[in-house]
């Protein structure tokens, strides 16, 4: 077994969001906070984002089915910046032992285009990846199989003729990991930095 190149994915890896960093906020009582966040703003709703629909739009159309919560639903993206606490050091430490054994590496992620440059240029972190998909620059999202071969075919622009066998793919999401499985990467459910770690000394990684 040989394994070529490792594939991140960033948020719940690399990078630490959440919205429970903004809505502790301005929503202080708990229930009434998982309540908005499991029936207005939804991960449902954000991955529309990811996947390229405009913020303004998705934004118009959510204060349109919930009116009385415009304000706390305008907050998600004029205030998505208080939803990142910083970088995962665990996260980014794999990704430094890594490329110390000159490990090419390269990014996958579910993110909007129009926020994506926020962690862009604060995160030096993710200016150490080859090439990075970001699910709003082409309008598909993970656990969809065309963005996976969306990012063999740009890794293949960087190492010719490599299988997706040869390649490794860490995601906090187990749906995200296990997709990629199924199209023969091979796919590590991160839950934490030791874990993953030991995963990918098992694949022969020098880490």
């Amino acid at each position: 077994m040989s394994i070529k190149a490792v594939v991140f994915d960033f948020g719940g890896v690399l990078i630490d969001w959440s919205p429970q960093y903004l809505y502790r906020e301005l929503i202080p009582d708990e229930e009434e906070r998982r309540w908005f966040l499991s029936n207005v703003c939804t991960m449902d709703w954000v991955v529309r984002q990811d996947g390229g629909q405009p913020i303004a739009e998705g934004t118009a159309e959510l204060v349109a089915k919930f009116p009385e919560h415009e304000t706390l639903i305008r907050a998600f993206y004029e205030r998505w910046h208080h939803m990142v606490a910083g970088v995962l050091e665990d996260g980014v430490s794999i990704v430094e032992k890594l490329e110390a054994a000159n490990v090419p590496l390269f990014g996958l992620t579910n993110w909007s285009h129009e926020t994506f440059p926020y962690a862009w240029e604060h995160y030096p972190v993710l200016r150490r990846f080859r090439d990075i998909v970001v699910s709003g620059r082409v309008k598909m999202v993970k656990p969809d199989p065309a963005i996976f071969t969306e990012m063999l075919r740009r890794i293949r622009a960087n190492l010719p003729g490599i299988e997706a066998h040869e390649l490794v793919f860490i995601d906090d999401n187990l749906k995200n990991a296990d997709a990629a499985t199924q199209l023969g990467w091979h796919g590590v459910h991160h839950t934490n930095a030791a874990q993953t770690e030991g995963k990918l000394r098992e694949l022969g990684l020098p880490i």
